[in-house]
């Protein structure tokens, strides 16, 4: 095959980002369904991983008998979901086939793309390292995946919530990469509004940092159920700082910070404080700039909503217990915000 060393043809320059925002789509509707899957535990519901026959659901009876008596052989079941019939097995299987599904159906966009845009000779050399890096992406994702999976199917009733996190960022590694990549193809002309910006953009990129740590607790509170302790606000029962958290530290060190559920609820509690004050202030200065291009200033002010209503939303998903709606919601702003970041930093570069 002849190497392609020009960019991509202006023809086929809307069918790439179309190509492109779709697997963003893709990995953002992934991210959802984990969600629920995650609080709707069904997880560990499918407890084989199989590339190509497991694309294919039971079919019959005797398949459905067979996938729910592999599954009374992990100690969720055992210990946990022992009362479970034969009806609500097939509803957790539902959510981790078509989780699991989102991860295949990704794959296959991705691989015929490529292939029709290479035949098409549309893409450079430069975008198809790119591209092929992202594959790298895809495929750790997918064994991170089944890493996770495989830490409950042993001893524990649920999986880790430490390779819980692992997996969830990875996503979100992925979704940014990808979406970044798609935004410099949109846009491809440095920013003209002077090195003024370029402070912001450090700062912008502190902020994905202190997000990224934020999305990472998260997780840990997510798969570790420490969510459903201290459901009051703004204190934790009547404490600002519980005492469990001095004596957890106390036996257990710095491990504690990501093992101890009062801990980890206790630190995301004060990442949302810190992101929230972080915007605030970045806000606040990047508004004061004469020369703001109109697409950075909509981006901040669309960043800054976001981070508060994510902050209401949190606190209401708390103080309700962490319901399934409220928790799915959850998780989509904190994605929303992560792709704004990604986009504000990417406009403070390029207009």
């Amino acid at each position: 095959m002849e190497v392609l060393n020009s960019i991509h043809s202006e023809k086929y320059k809307s069918q790439v980002l179309l190509w492109l925002f779709t697997g963003c789509f893709l990995v953002f509707g992934m991210v959802v369904v984990g969600g629920i899957t995650r609080l709707t535990g069904s997880g560990l519901s499918i407890t084989e991983w199989k590339v190509i026959s497991g694309s294919i659901p039971p079919l019959n009876e005797a398949q459905w008998l067979e996938a729910f008596e592999k599954y009374k052989q992990i100690p969720q079941y055992q210990q946990q979901n022992s009362h479970f019939e034969l009806a609500d097995f097939k509803f957790i299987y539902f959510w981790e086939f078509i989780h699991r599904l989102f991860g295949r159906l990704i794959g296959v966009v991705f691989l015929l793309g490529l292939i029709y845009f290479l035949i098409k000779k549309a893409i450079s050399v430069e975008l198809l390292l790119k591209l092929l890096f992202m594959f790298v992406l895809g495929g750790i994702q997918g064994f991170l995946g089944w890493y996770m999976v495989s830490s409950g199917l042993t001893q524990n009733v649920r999986v880790s919530h430490i390779r819980l996190a692992i997996h969830l960022t990875f996503a979100f590694i992925t979704f940014g990469y990808i979406f970044w990549v798609a935004l410099s193809q949109l846009f491809d002309r440095e920013t003209s509004n002077g090195s003024e910006v370029t402070k912001f953009r450090k700062a912008a990129k502190i902020l994905l940092g202190l997000l990224t740590l934020q999305i990472i607790y998260g997780a840990f509170v997510a798969g570790s159920k420490a969510g459903l302790i201290y459901n009051t606000w703004p204190k934790m029962y009547d404490d600002w700082l519980p005492e469990a958290i001095g004596y957890s530290f106390q036996k257990d060190g710095i491990s504690s910070l990501i093992n101890n559920l009062a801990s980890m609820q206790f630190i995301h509690r004060g990442l949302a404080y810190l992101v929230t004050l972080f915007t605030l202030v970045f806000a606040f200065k990047i508004f004061k700039l004469p020369n703001l291009h109109s697409s950075q200033k909509s981006a901040t002010t669309i960043l800054l909503i976001g981070v508060f209503s994510q902050v209401i939303l949190g606190i209401f998903t708390l103080l309700f217990n962490v319901p399934i709606v409220l928790g799915v919601l959850h998780q989509v702003f904190a994605f929303f915000l992560f792709a704004t970041l990604i986009y504000l930093i990417h406009r403070l570069r390029y207009v």
